[in-house]
């Protein structure tokens, strides 16, 4: 059996990886605004970069937004279109090794499909996602990229910024909610409030946000698992952000290797499980 390549065509990123034997090698992010440039940019930088010849590859498997684009095979392989929640749910599940769980898909938006061994569904999602933090450090902060955010928000202080459980009550505590839990994100901005506090202060918003619709996931499908996949997953900070929720509310969330590229994953493992998928060109 020849190689298979998955590609997760984005707005702005296209990923793309390569699956030899259930095994995944050279995972890859291109930018371009174009989806159909970045389809071909992406593939031919990865060919170039394993030393791979297109006879070498069985299959392309494309899905993603930008993946309506695509009207032909692609340098006359073989070439499937997966729908993206199918390939979501079914690459969350492949990368963590779990038979079922909420797969949660951290982009520009945030996208959520319960998915098991046979099935993907959409439950729905948020526009809040990179897209809000880029947006509101932009706004607020006059930074305009996600290392420039991260960096800012080292050694912020929610306690600036957050309003929490421990300030409004005389308990310290509201049922089995700790202190520390999060009555209103900027409830408590401070004229002291720094830059780091305030960067901070977005990406607990955020996080936060993505965790709870995934909490209520959870809930929904009757499960304790949540994978988490996507860009969002490389902000340091959003690890103890979604422990502590997941401490709380007894929800385990998942970070696997290759997280980024799991949509791209997900395309391949389609095809090696026989998945429905769109044949592309004759």
């Amino acid at each position: 059996m020849g190689k298979i390549i998955g590609i997760d065509v984005g707005g702005s990123t296209t990923k793309i990886v390569g699956l030899d034997d259930c095994n995944i090698f050279s995972p890859m992010i291109v930018k371009a605004n174009d989806p159909v440039s970045s389809v071909y940019g992406a593939f031919g930088k990865f060919l170039s970069s394993i030393k791979l010849t297109l006879g070498d590859i069985e299959k392309v498997m494309i899905t993603g937004v930008g993946s309506s684009y695509i009207k032909d095979k692609i340098y006359g392989i073989p070439t499937g279109r997966v729908d993206e929640f199918l390939a979501i749910g079914m690459g969350g599940l492949f990368l963590s090794g779990l038979e079922k769980a909420i797969i949660v898909s951290m982009g520009t938006g945030t996208a959520l499909v319960a998915a098991n061994k046979d099935e993907a569904k959409h439950m729905g999602g948020t526009g809040v996602g990179g897209g809000t933090l880029l947006g509101l450090s932009n706004l607020i902060l006059n930074v305009r990229s996600f290392d420039d955010l991260i960096e800012t928000a080292q050694g912020g202080n929610l306690a600036n910024v957050d309003l929490t459980i421990g300030d409004i009550t005389v308990d310290k505590k509201v049922g089995s909610l700790p202190p520390e839990t999060t009555a209103s994100n900027f409830g408590k901005i401070s004229d002291l409030a720094s830059k780091s506090d305030i960067a901070l202060g977005i990406i607990n918003l955020v996080f936060q946000t993505i965790g709870m619709i995934s909490v209520f996931a959870t809930k929904i499908d009757h499960t304790s698992d949540v994978v988490l996949t996507g860009n969002l997953v490389n902000v340091p900070q959003s690890a103890e952000i979604f422990d502590l929720l997941g401490k709380i509310f007894n929800v385990n969330f998942h970070i696997p290797c290759n997280a980024e590229y799991a949509t791209a994953c997900g395309a391949t493992i389609v095809y090696i499980e026989k998945k429905p998928f769109t044949e592309i060109g004759g």
